[in-house]
């Protein structure tokens, strides 16, 4: 019982940066942009976060650093894309080699200009980033562990899932930012202002995805900065978007599944499965691989990618 409880609560650890990503790119693609820059924001918040955090000392200002990248990344974005009409597969895939390559280069400057050569977070950003002891609450059996003993990330990321799912589906913003996904002409027409509410997504969903880095970088690799940091997450993030059927409460789920498959080597008994540790590397990009290929083939009208996504729009059109 213990090991699997472990396993589930290890599960939603791994899973938290996929989720912040997801969310990022649901902001985008439900504006009707598909952005593959994922990879590249949370690394530009990857740098960003970590950096904030050392030089400061401060847990606030790490995070608002992280999102404060992603969201610059995301502007790159925006304007290309909204503004200059750039294709959006190419500028998104551009992204991520601006953001990964801008990331390690911004590292290794500051691990070459320290006496230390290397970058390791105060002690006190670390305490502030393990995991909350609630009160009358973690200490319950099960329940405690499960629910009440997670760092501040895992709590920020649901807490934001919930807001963007109140967001696009209950608020008169949100609904336009739907129509928009769907119908840009018909939205504008409608006197919708559709690349103002094109920039006002993408650019959140830049800085979502940037906290999502800043976890990959400050709590994955223990507080120690690492190139790379991020190593594929964004690509898991933007499959997800379609695994959770562009649905913020979804990727909750969706996420802690995905997270399940990194951390499944570590939890099944060498004496039952004796397959090599780089099986299970690769078994989040196979499921990944697996959801587009199926997702391609089943065609379903309730839980489908909206209209306009990955076209851009040219209001002469209309």
């Amino acid at each position: 019982m213990n090991i699997f409880l472990n396993f589930l609560v290890a599960a939603i650890f791994a899973g938290t940066p996929l989720l912040f990503g997801t969310l990022g790119e649901i902001m985008n693609e439900k504006a009707g942009h598909l952005n593959l820059g994922v990879e590249g924001m949370m690394a530009m918040g990857a740098c960003a976060g970590f950096m904030g955090g050392f030089l400061s000392n401060n847990l606030i200002i790490a995070l608002l650093a992280s999102f404060v990248a992603g969201l610059f990344g995301a502007l790159i974005y925006a304007v290309l894309t909204i503004t200059y009409k750039a294709d959006q597969n190419v500028t998104g895939l551009t992204l991520t080699i601006f953001g990964t390559g801008i990331s390690n280069f911004i590292g290794e400057f500051m691990l070459t200009n320290l006496e230390t050569n290397s970058l390791k977070l105060p002690e006190l950003i670390t305490t502030q980033i393990s995991n909350i002891n609630i009160p009358g609450l973690s200490s319950i059996p099960i329940i405690g562990p499960l629910l009440f003993q997670y760092n501040p990330f895992v709590y920020l990321g649901i807490i934001i899932a919930i807001l963007c799912s109140f967001y696009l589906n209950h608020t008169k913003t949100g609904l336009n930012v739907r129509a928009i996904g769907e119908n840009p002409g018909a939205a504008d027409a409608a006197g919708i202002k559709v690349n103002k509410l094109k920039y006002i997504n993408v650019l959140i969903g830049g800085g979502i995805c940037g906290i999502g880095g800043a976890y990959c970088s400050m709590i994955i690799n223990g507080g120690v900065w690492m190139s790379n940091s991020v190593n594929g997450m964004g690509w898991i993030s933007v499959a997800l978007v379609i695994f959770a059927s562009w649905s913020p409460m979804k990727a909750i789920f969706g996420s802690y599944i995905f997270g399940a498959f990194n951390i499944l080597k570590y939890y099944i008994p060498k004496t039952l499965f004796t397959l090599p540790n780089a099986f299970y590397d690769m078994l989040p990009f196979i499921i990944t691989a697996l959801v587009l290929v199926i997702t391609s083939i089943r065609k379903s009208k309730e839980n489908s990618q909206p209209a306009s996504c990955g076209v851009n729009y040219f209001r002469e059109d209309r």
